[in-house]
């Protein structure tokens, strides 16, 4: 069994959105953790969540980005204020009890990060990696949102890049 979030926070080029797994290493989290970093895929490079160098987030969380990296810009922005972003939210989260102590040698976290090509802002960019991946692992872990919450918004919320017929 794992267990998912997603969240976004922020607005404009700086936005956040990010989605998540939590799952047990010797689960199937933790086997295509460990597949995403044996099978690295060009300019979509996978990266351990690290507060600084030899400083890894626990538990140990990959961060897979979700558009192309197509040149130093691209990546500064993923190996910069979005890497240490989610390492510390990951932490706090241990911090907070949101990630129970006791299971953060257990489980891993794969994390789809998408930062907008033509974001400039690097300190935008970490508070809001930061906030969506507090918000994600929160709704990872109390299972929201719940089923009647879909069901009772799915027609009244717009998708902000699709408004529907």
């Amino acid at each position: 069994m794992y267990l998912n979030g997603e969240a976004r926070f922020g607005k404009g080029k700086e936005v956040a959105h990010l989605d998540l797994l939590i799952g047990d290493k010797e689960g199937p989290v933790g086997h295509a953790f460990a597949n995403a970093l044996a099978q690295q895929m060009d300019k979509h490079t996978p990266l351990f969540a690290i507060i600084a160098p030899n400083l890894v987030a626990k538990p140990i969380t990959l961060i897979v980005p979700k558009v192309s990296l197509r040149g130093r810009k691209d990546i500064m922005k993923v190996y910069g204020p979005a890497q240490k972003a989610l390492a510390t939210a990951v932490v706090d989260c241990v911090y907070d009890e949101t990630i129970p102590e006791n299971k953060a040698e257990e489980i891993c976290i794969v994390c789809g990060v998408f930062i907008h090509p033509d974001s400039k802002e690097s300190d935008k960019i970490y508070i809001n990696n930061y906030e969506a991946t507090k918000l994600a692992i929160k709704r990872a872990f109390s299972m929201e949102p719940s089923i009647d919450e879909i069901l009772n918004e799915k027609d009244a919320v717009v998708h902000p890049f699709y408004k529907g017929p």
